[in-house]
């Protein structure tokens, strides 16, 4: 995705399918170390640095993470600071618990890129995982809004309606630099046919 994980190098935008694998197994919240990166080509895993609003980050090879994954990535020394990133590469040579995110990640920490590392809690976020809908509804949170980066995900409520239809709800935290809003998606889907019969998403007050 040559060397392109030092810094400054800023790769170019290619188009990617919007599908990712679901995974259903649960893992610890892991202590870790992050570092950044500038970016570079499309690696092994096929997604650009620049899927997700540039919250992208690579792992290493030896990590338990895969290809797609959405990681909960928290620093420790600002409370509440959490970003919500997709795996889109590896970096040899790194232990398990270090990872290499993409530089406005890495700020979006609150983190300044003079560090150069800085430790992080890696919560491989299964609640969004194993959520088919609420990883839909993110993708089109993402598209709504360009310039924000999405900070926390909550299911908040599953209805069973007439008809084999399910409705699901979700809200998402986004922020951007002058703001921080709060996006609640809703979808219902014909849990027989696992096809969409209507979504919705929408700002609401704090």
């Amino acid at each position: 995705m040559m060397n392109w994980y030092g810094p400054h190098y800023r790769m170019p935008y290619y188009g990617y399918p919007q599908t990712y694998p679901v995974y259903s197994y649960r893992q610890q919240t892991i202590q870790g170390q992050a570092t950044w990166t500038e970016g570079g080509p499309v690696t092994k895993c096929g997604i650009p640095w620049s899927a997700n609003q540039y919250m992208t980050v690579a792992v290493s090879p030896d990590a338990p993470f895969k290809c797609g994954q959405t990681l909960k990535i928290s620093n420790p020394a600002i409370p509440q600071r959490e970003i919500i990133v997709t795996v889109v590469d590896e970096v040899p040579g790194y232990p398990p618990n270090r990872i290499n995110l993409h530089r406005l990640a890495f700020t979006a920490l609150g983190a300044n890129p003079s560090q150069g590392m800085i430790n992080v809690l890696i919560n491989p976020a299964p609640e969004l995982e194993e959520q088919e809908w609420g990883k839909y509804l993110l993708e089109v949170v993402q598209i709504g809004y360009p310039n924000y980066n999405i900070l926390e995900y909550d299911k908040t409520g599953e209805t069973q309606l007439a008809g084999n239809q399910v409705r699901e709800t979700y809200e998402y935290v986004l922020e951007s630099p002058q703001e921080r809003v709060k996006v609640r998606g809703t979808v219902v889907y014909n849990a027989a046919t696992d096809r969409i019969v209507s979504f919705n998403v929408r700002e609401i007050n704090e």
